[in-house]
Parts: structure tokens; C-alpha cells; sequence
């Protein structure tokens, strides 16, 4: 069957077609809730919301663009729905302060560490962060996303950079002295 022939029938609410979407197209909308999510549980069950969303707003999609960018505009939207609900976003100074420039001794820093610490960062930070470096998101419009000013978005950008920094170069002195 065609991803066009799921799509219709999926607009029809045909369970089989939904779980069909769902074994396709699951694991990569669950990395999307990964990067988003405090961890791999919330992760889930924002998966499954996700996919709440995507049932009752297929209707919506009109087969113009990808739909696995739809997909994720969806995902990313149902994640940041509960955020926003969570009230996680709070004003802050629109200083920015210096960029954080780490310099990584070890260059074998392997993606799942990197989204791990990237993961325990404060809300605010993390959404910011990932919206802006790992998904290419401009300032503008993580500001319409979340409800920030552009100058938040920066200065929490900025902050996530300048906590990740300390994270990682904690790390790497802790090796250093493990390694003595």
C-alpha cells in the first residue's frame, strides 16, 4: 500500500491503517519526543500523545510538503503544548550573555551521551536548545513556539550552551583523574 493510500485511509479512522502509520512511522517520532523529554517514560507517553494529535489532525494535512515534516511540526507541537501548559517558560533578562565554546579533549563523545546531558537540562533550556541547534529553528520563530520574546529564546539558548559547557568539561576532568 502507498503512503498516500495510508494517509486517505487513516482520514477514514481505519484502526489498522493507524497502527500501520504507527509501526512506520514510531521510532522516528519517538527520537523527536526523546530530545524534547526529561526522560525515556515521558518520552512514551509523549509519543502516544503525539499520535492522539496526528489521528484527530490528519484531516488537516493536504499532501502539499513532507509528511514526515508534518509529522514532526505535530510531534514537536503536542510536546510543547505541555510545556507551555506546565508554565516551564519564565521571563528572563533579554542580556545575552557570552557564547559557551567547548572544546571536547575526547573526541570519541558518542550521540547518546551528548542527548543524555542535553536531556538534564532545565526545561526552558532544553526545549530552546534543541529547537534552535538540533532542529534549525530561527529565534523568531521559538519565540512564537514557546511564547517568548526573541530575546528569551537567545538568553536561554545562551544559558544551555553555557550549562552543557560545565557538564562536559566536568566529565572530562573527572576522566583525567580517574585515568591518574
Amino acid at each position: 500500500m502507498s503512503l498516500e493510500e495510508l494517509i486517505h485511509r487513516c482520514k477514514k479512522r481505519d484502526r489498522k491503517a493507524q497502527e500501520q502509520l504507527y509501526r512506520l512511522f514510531g521510532g522516528k517520532l519517538y527520537s523527536t519526543c526523546l530530545k524534547y523529554s526529561r526522560n525515556q517514560t515521558e518520552a512514551e507517553d509523549n509519543l502516544q500523545d503525539s499520535f492522539m494529535a496526528i489521528f484527530s489532525k490528519i484531516e488537516q494535512y493536504r499532501f502539499k510538503g513532507s509528511f514526515e515534516g508534518w509529522l514532526r511540526r505535530v510531534t514537536v507541537n503536542t510536546v510543547l503544548q505541555k510545556y507551555r501548559k506546565e508554565k516551564v517558560f519564565s521571563l528572563v533578562s533579554d542580556e545575552i550573555e557570552d557564547e559557551a565554546e567547548v572544546i571536547l579533549e575526547d573526541e570519541d563523545i558518542s550521540l547518546d551521551y551528548l542527548l543524555g546531558i542535553i536531556q538534564q537540562l532545565p526545561d526552558k533550556y532544553r526545549l530552546t536548545f534543541n529547537l534552535y541547534v538540533l532542529d534549525g529553528y530561527s529565534h523568531k520563530e521559538i519565540s512564537e513556539l514557546l511564547g517568548i520574546s526573541e530575546g528569551t529564546s537567545k538568553s536561554n539558548l545562551s544559558r544551555a550552551r553555557g550549562i552543557l559547557k560545565g557538564m562536559i568539561e566536568e566529565d572530562q576532568h573527572k576522566k583525567k583523574v580517574t585515568s591518574l
